[in-house]
């Protein structure tokens, strides 16, 4: 599937009282959107396409920290196992960028971490928890590509169906959702839900008790 697993506008998702969810969380919460279980399958099959498209040359992992390390982890397990079971096996190495978000047009957004110096001639996979309309992507794609890699490549876990979005896609996506706010599986609102393993809708009543 080019786009991802598509989650339809009229999804209603999983009563929650059937899933494992901590107690702190579960008045906030409307919906089970996308159960772990099948976040982990998808993110199995993400790393098989990665390997076909990428695993012939030392592969560079960036992942967009903080909303990407809990995806970034379990693909790089599963990368990690595809690799140690074939013929020819290649270097996958890791690096991490910070992007600051904000309402700067996306040529002024900034990077906080390494040079980046050492993307020159390896498959780059960057990777990402959630892609709402692609600006931020493109800035950091912008970046990486005056680093002169040999192959540039983004898997997201997540890919928001926004009318602002000016019709950018990933190489890789994960799932495909509504215009909805949705925290879990290190997605997070101002900090909280990052332990929720269930990417789920949050009730919009519920912003106000997590607000910084």
């Amino acid at each position: 599937m080019a786009h991802g697993l598509q989650i339809r506008d009229e999804e209603s998702g999983y009563n929650e009282n059937l899933f494992c969810i901590p107690k702190h969380y579960e008045e906030d919460l409307e919906k089970v959107f996308i159960p772990h279980g099948l976040i982990l399958d998808r993110t199995e099959r993400l790393a098989r396409d990665i390997m076909q498209d990428m695993g012939s040359h030392h592969i560079v992992a960036l992942c967009v920290l903080k909303g990407g390390y809990k995806f970034f982890a379990d693909l790089l397990d599963y990368i990690k196992a595809l690799n140690q079971n074939v013929d020819k096996s290649v270097p996958v190495t890791v690096d991490f960028v910070r992007v600051s978000r904000n309402d700067s047009p996306a040529e002024n957004i900034s990077f906080d971490g390494e040079e980046l110096s050492a993307l020159n001639g390896k498959n780059v996979l960057v990777v990402e928890d959630i892609i709402e309309t692609g600006g931020t992507m493109k800035a950091l794609l912008s970046k990486i590509k005056d680093k002169e890699p040999r192959m540039v490549k983004v898997v997201s876990l997540l890919v928001k169906r926004t009318r602002q979005s000016p019709g950018y896609r990933p190489d890789y996506t994960g799932f495909e959702i509504p215009d909805k706010f949705v925290v879990g599986s290190a997605l997070d609102y101002n900090e909280y839900f990052r332990d929720l393993n269930h990417i789920c809708a949050l009730k919009e009543n519920a912003k106000g008790k997590y607000r910084m």
